[in-house]
């Protein structure tokens, strides 16, 4: 099993309505989306240092 630990995440209110708006779009948590959010980021940053 997986260890998660809570953290708590403080964001602009423009940010908080696009993560919410991405969530109802996608039909995800709002947890998810900023999951998806990082992983993509820490992805393109993984590739640029590949190349």
């Amino acid at each position: 099993m997986l260890d998660r630990k809570p953290m708590q995440l403080r964001l602009p209110p423009e940010m908080k309505a696009w993560i919410k708006a991405q969530s109802q779009k996608n039909g995800s948590s709002q947890n998810s989306e900023v999951i998806r959010a990082v992983r993509d980021r820490m992805e393109r940053i993984e590739d640029q240092a590949a190349t």
